[in-house]
C-alpha cells in the first residue's frame, strides 16, 4: 500500500523556532506579504505534499513573562484563512487548511469562509479547529472576560463545529437549478435552516454559500491531552497527536485518540497525524549544531515544556523516512511536519522528504496520483448531508 503515508507541513511565519527569523534572509522581509505564503505553498504543492495547515491566532505573537509581546520573535501575523484563499488559484492538488479559532468568531462566519475557500480551492479547503483561552484573547472582543475553563472551551468548541457542519448541509448539491423557462434559480424546497438552540450558541437560518465542493471540508483537530482528544473524537475528521507532551511516546498519544473513540461510542477509526517540529540537516551533527546555533540566539533551548507542545527533532531526511515508517508500523496515518525555518526546512521536506518516502515505497510518485479533494487524499469518506433525500420523498435527517 505505497500511498497511505499523509504528509502534511504546518506553516507559520519564518518557522516554528522563535528565532527562525534571525536565519530567514530576504524571506524575513517578507513575511506579510502574499509572495512569502505563495512561493512557499506553491512548492510544497507542486512536489507532492498532501495538505499545509496555516497557524493563527489572536494574538500577534508570543508573550514574554511579564505578559508583554515578545520583541525576541515574529510578532504580527496575517489571517490564515484569507492567505489559504489568496494562495488557493496558484495551487493545484495541495490541501489549505487554515486554523480558525471558535472561541470568539461566529459560526456563520466560520462556516462561510471555508466554504468559500473550498469554492476558490476547488475542493481543497480543510479546517484546523482551535480555541482561544487567555484573557488577553478576550479582552480583544469585550464580550466576556476571558479565563474560561477548558471544559467550557470545548463546550463551545463542539456546538459550534455541529452548527458549522449544519450550516455547511444546508444547501442541498442540486439546490441551484437556474430554470429560465420558470424563472427560478433555486429550489427552496432544497435549502434547510440550522436549527441549533445550545448552551453557547443559537442558530436559525441557512448559510449564503452554495454546498461546497467536498459538502463538508475535513475538519483536524490536536489532541495533546485527554480532554482534548474527546473534543477531537466529536468534532475531527483527522486527529493531530504530539509525541513528547506530556511525556507521552507515540504510542500512547495514539491511545489516546483510541481510548477517547471508544469512550464516545464511536465505531469510526480517525485517522491519526503524529504532530512533529523538525530542523533538516545533511548529517545529525549539522542538524544539531543548526538548532544549538538557534537556541543560543533565542536565548532558550526550543523543546517540550520550553516553547514547544512536541518533540523536537534535529535530524536528516534518512532518519525521518525511518521514523515515518516507524509510525506507520504504528497505524499512524502519517505526519505533520512543523518546520523550524521556512524556507529552509519546508524546502528539505518538499524537495528531499517526499522522493524519499517514495524511494521507500511509503508514498507513489506524485506524477502517478490523479488530483483529488482534500477528504479523499486524507482518506475520508464523502460526506453525506444529514438533509439527503431519500427515494425521492422529503429531505430528512440522517446522522452527520
Amino acid at each position: 500500500m505505497p500511498d497511505r503515508i499523509t504528509l502534511v507541513t504546518a506553516l507559520q511565519g519564518a518557522g516554528w523556532h522563535p528565532a527562525a527569523w534571525r536565519t530567514a534572509g530576504p524571506a524575513a522581509q517578507r513575511l506579510t506579504s502574499l509572495r512569502h505564503w505563495r512561493d512557499v505553498v506553491v512548492e510544497q504543492d507542486r512536489l507532492g505534499v498532501d495538505a499545509v495547515t496555516i497557524e493563527d491566532s489572536f494574538t500577534a505573537g508570543p508573550v514574554d513573562a511579564a505578559g508583554d509581546l515578545d520583541t525576541g520573535t515574529v510578532v504580527g501575523r496575517l489571517d490564515a484563512l484569507l492567505v489559504a484563499n489568496a494562495v488557493a488559484p496558484a495551487t493545484r492538488a495541495i490541501g489549505l487548511v487554515p486554523t480558525v479559532s471558535v472561541t470568539h468568531t461566529e459560526p456563520f462566519h466560520v462556516a462561510t469562509g471555508l466554504q468559500t475557500l473550498d469554492h476558490v480551492s476547488r475542493g481543497r479547503a480543510g479546517w484546523r479547529v482551535q480555541v482561544s483561552p487567555t484573557p488577553r484573547e478576550a479582552a480583544l472582543f469585550g464580550r466576556r472576560p476571558g479565563g474560561d475553563t477548558a471544559g467550557d472551551l470545548f463546550d463551545e468548541a463542539r456546538e459550534v463545529a455541529e452548527v458549522v457542519s449544519r450550516l455547511w448541509d444546508s444547501w442541498d448539491d442540486d439546490a441551484i437549478i437556474r430554470d429560465v423557462t420558470t424563472g427560478r434559480f433555486i429550489d427552496r424546497d432544497r435549502i434547510h435552516n440550522a436549527e441549533f438552540e445550545g448552551s453557547f450558541v443559537s442558530v436559525h437560518g441557512a448559510s449564503i454559500v452554495p454546498r461546497s465542493p467536498q459538502g463538508r471540508p475535513p475538519v483536524l483537530s490536536l489532541a495533546h491531552r485527554a480532554d482534548a482528544a474527546a473534543f477531537a473524537v466529536d468534532a475531527a475528521d483527522v486527529v493531530l497527536v504530539t509525541p513528547g507532551y506530556g511525556g507521552l511516546e507515540a504510542r500512547d498519544a495514539l491511545a489516546l485518540v483510541r481510548d477517547a473513540e471508544q469512550a464516545a461510542g464511536s465505531d469510526v477509526r480517525r485517522p491519526v497525524l503524529a504532530d512533529l517540529a523538525v530542523l533538516i540537516g545533511s548529517s545529525a551533527a549539522e542538524a544539531a549544531d543548526q538548532l544549538a546555533a538557534l537556541d543560543a540566539a533565542a536565548g532558550v533551548p526550543y523543546a517540550v515544556g520550553s516553547g514547544s507542545d512536541t518533540s523536537v527533532l534535529a535530524t536528516t531526511v534518512p532518519e525521518l523516512v525511518t521514523l515515518i515508517g516507524d509510525l506507520r508500523d504504528l497505524e499512524f496515518a502519517g505526519v505533520r511536519l512543523r518546520p523550524l525555518r521556512i524556507p529552509l526546512d519546508s524546502t528539505a521536506i518538499a524537495r528531499e522528504l517526499v522522493p524519499a518516502l517514495v524511494t521507500a515505497g511509503l508514498r507513489a510518485d506524485v506524477a502517478s496520483r490523479p488530483t483529488a479533494d482534500l477528504r479523499t487524499r486524507l482518506g475520508i469518506a464523502p460526506a453525506v448531508s444529514r438533509y439527503a433525500s431519500v427515494s425521492g420523498s422529503a429531505p430528512v435527517e440522517v446522522s452527520a
